[in-house]
């Protein structure tokens, strides 16, 4: 046992130097006092590590000086060891009271001091270290209650997001009484059982093909988990597989650190891949092996990593066309669509138009602060007898600029902006107007300047539809996105 620091209290010199003599020799610093008082004094000043009281001395007696010391912040937790020559049982029990640990009796042995003080001086030190370790325990248990309350929190907070994103993305997001939309809701129902199953939703732009992959997603088993929604045209080549895998630090230059890829981010969760039908022919053999292994390679690493993941993909293209022009993989396809969700264009339920109309209009006139506003009968048959090639998107376009051009009142047939129609009457904004069919004469020799315009005129015959414009123009969506990065749409 390491040293200590023992301060030696008697008004008797004699059993001072005897007690210093048996004592000292056993490494330990030894502090005396022949009074009360300076006890109390040296006591204040060095904080010995135990204390040897005698009992009876002049001024304050040793229960007083005792009772002192654990009156004190800086010494109520010193042993304290009486000695006395008043062997009684009072005076013992006296002792301990006051709060001593031990006594020892006059005249006494040298090996029995060593062993009582070396006996205390050891429970004195584990007491220490004991109570430092309860210490640690005791804020190691605030700090981890207090995670346990933020993690609750959090889980409160994640909680009330996934419900509002389940009444965002559930079935009461769909409007409409159309016997296509009951047959989706059906089809959201029945996959509601079965979270693993690939599903491929096609239909036309602006269908809402999204909106059916994330009521799948949050009316599954998955809905507490990730959804990533990723557009595959919008990845550029030569990043597909480290966008999609993901990479280590190093592996190409620009890898500055190790980065997770859309598989290992949707783990757990649904992975959305909107217009597929463009995914790259290199990337399609990568996906079709992981939909096979579910194992994910970042670009760099050397060991695969298993990722639990549902894919929802969804396209406008033709893909059994692309298949049989050798664009499209067949294997990948029948991958993906282990049950299909077709989306109906707007043009086919015609008996939604009124509801669409109405929620549109009442979804942004809250926006606006404003009441929602009546639809005349004129301007619903107009919307009814109108193609809508940009389907429920266009629609929604549509209604809010009726909404603002009726200042809040009734929606009438003038405030209608449809794409290539003239308003019924003078509107604030005319409508966009497209150019004929078969004119060429103001097309410039120019190729590169004639395929801009080509683009722009496709462009404002579809509403700024990319996916219909490239079927007019016969070319890859990528070439409009890359001459109109910013005012194409899908």
């Amino acid at each position: 046992m390491k040293a200590a620091r023992i301060l030696i209290t008697d008004d008797t010199p004699a059993s001072l130097s005897l007690l210093v003599s048996v004592l000292e020799p056993q490494g330990h610093e030894i502090l005396t006092a022949s009074s009360g008082k300076d006890a109390l004094r040296i006591a204040a000043k060095a904080l010995p590590d135990l204390v040897l009281l005698d009992v009876m001395m002049p001024g304050h007696d040793g229960f007083a000086v005792c009772r002192m010391l654990k009156m004190e912040e800086a010494t109520k937790d010193t042993p304290v060891i009486f000695i006395t020559s008043r062997n009684e049982t009072q005076s013992v029990l006296n002792g301990f009271r006051m709060g001593a640990v031990d006594y020892i009796a006059k005249p006494f042995q040298a090996e029995e001091v060593i062993t009582r003080v070396a006996t205390h001086l050891k429970i004195s030190q584990l007491t220490r270290e004991l109570r430092q370790r309860n210490a640690e325990l005791e804020a190691e248990m605030t700090r981890r209650r207090e995670a346990e309350h933020a993690r609750e929190k959090a889980d409160q907070r994640l909680s009330t997001l996934a419900s509002h994103e389940a009444q965002r993305w559930g079935l009461a997001g769909f409007v409409g009484e159309s016997p296509h939309l009951r047959r989706i809701l059906a089809d959201i129902e029945r996959l509601q059982a079965f979270s693993k199953t690939s599903v491929l939703i096609t239909g036309e732009s602006g269908t809402g093909k999204e909106l059916v992959a994330r009521a799948v997603h949050h009316h599954s088993q998955r809905a507490a988990g990730p959804f990533i929604p990723v557009n595959c045209v919008a990845v550029p080549e030569e990043l597909a597989e480290s966008l999609f895998f993901g990479h280590m630090k190093g592996s190409f230059t620009g890898a500055t650190a190790d980065r997770k890829g859309y598989f290992e981010l949707a783990d757990g969760g649904t992975l959305f891949l909107d217009e597929i039908g463009d995914m790259p022919a290199g990337l399609q053999a990568k996906l079709l092996r992981v939909l096979e292994d579910g194992m994910v390679t970042p670009v760099g690493a050397n060991q695969a990593r298993s990722v639990d993941v549902r894919v929802i993909s969804a396209t406008n293209a033709d893909l059994p066309a692309k298949i049989a022009a050798g664009s499209f993989r067949q294997d990948l396809y029948f991958r993906l669509a282990r049950f299909t969700v077709e989306t109906p264009p707007l043009r086919a339920r015609p008996e939604d138009m009124a509801l669409l109309a109405g929620h549109f209009l009442s979804l942004f006139a809250t926006e606006m602060g404003l009441a929602a506003p009546a639809l005349t009968k004129e301007a619903l048959a107009r919307l009814r007898a109108y193609s809508f090639p940009g389907n429920v998107r266009e629609l929604k376009n549509v209604m809010e600029r009726a909404l603002i051009l009726s200042g809040g009142g009734a929606v009438k047939d003038e405030h209608l902006q449809l794409f290539g129609i003239a308003p019924a009457s003078p509107a604030p904004v005319p409508a966009m107007k497209s150019a004929p069919a078969g004119s060429a004469g103001d097309i410039p020799l120019n190729l590169e300047a004639a395929e801009q315009v080509l683009i722009q005129r496709a462009l404002e015959r579809t509403g700024g539809n990319v996916a219909e414009a490239s079927r007019l123009l016969g070319v890859n969506r990528s070439r409009i996105y890359r001459r109109f990065p910013e005012g194409a749409k899908d």
